[in-house]
């Protein structure tokens, strides 16, 4: 999946209608001011919004460093981290799919529909979801994994996981890419960095505790503490392959132990 970017945040015409809206609006209420103030604040208040639907780009976007495509309201998301462990059991812990609300905080739920059909429900700003249907565009075993939403859905998204070795022989570089259209394009994505639920950040906090739980078998946290060190956060149960087998051979083993003690 490749994206080409943009220095600038292009629009949604549906943005531009509404900036066009508001320039409208500002100027009228600034001929009928009665004060000479109001009339210059809100003439060039409403002069600066017809300037920005003309020009169809959101200046605020990458000031707030939102990455954009060259697709009109498409925002990018690119982040990264290395972790120590193979590339086999990462990618299998992200194939699961109805794993994912487990690594990705915003996820609530994956429901399988087929080998290559799913249905996604995330959380929304204001406490609600959104749930559409996804296919998987790439399953490279230990490589690569990425899926994109069904035409018609309420939010266009794609993503995909990237894993690659990592330099120095210290396992693998996890590479989260994510494009998504937000609810009023660029402008709904500053809203929602503004109210703390940009998936940017989320994502960056998910591959941190990724790394976290593969690394140390839990996640660090600060709850309680007011040192800000770690505390022994949360423990995860390791499910990779070769934790699996190993877990099964020790069951075995104790229950030949058991059998031969009763004997």
């Amino acid at each position: 999946m490749t994206q080409k970017v943009q220095s600038g945040a292009g629009m949604l015409s549906s943005e531009r209608g509404i900036f066009g809206v508001l320039s409208v609006t500002l100027l009228a209420l600034g001929v009928s001011s009665r004060s000479a103030v109001g009339k210059l604040a809100l003439g060039g208040a409403g002069a600066a919004m017809a300037y920005l639907a003309l020009k169809g780009e959101n200046p605020v976007a990458p000031a707030l460093k939102i990455e954009t495509t060259a697709e009109p309201g498409e925002v990018l998301i690119r982040e990264a981290v290395t972790i120590g462990k193979p590339a086999d059991g990462l990618y299998a812990l992200w194939r699961d799919l109805p794993n994912l609300p487990r690594l990705m905080s915003n996820v609530q739920s994956v429901e399988v529909l087929s080998d290559t059909h799913s249905k996604w429900t995330v959380k929304a700003p204001l406490g609600q979801t959104v749930s559409w249907e996804a296919e998987l565009t790439a399953q490279e075993t230990g490589k690569r994994l990425a899926w994109q939403s069904l035409p018609g859905s309420v939010i266009d998204n794609s993503g995909e996981v990237v894993f690659r070795p990592a330099p120095g022989n210290r396992g693998t570089e996890v590479v989260a890419r994510l494009t998504y259209k937000p609810p009023l394009g660029t402008t709904g994505a500053v809203l929602a960095r503004v109210l703390g639920q940009e998936p940017a950040q989320q994502i960056r906090d998910d591959l941190a505790r990724f790394k976290a739980e593969q690394e140390l078998g839990f996640a660090p946290t600060t709850n309680g503490q007011t040192s800000g060190r770690p505390d022994a956060g949360v423990k995860t149960k390791d499910e990779s392959p070769k934790a699996q087998a190993d877990q099964k051979a020790a069951e075995q083993n104790k229950t030949g132990q058991t059998k031969g003690g009763q004997a």
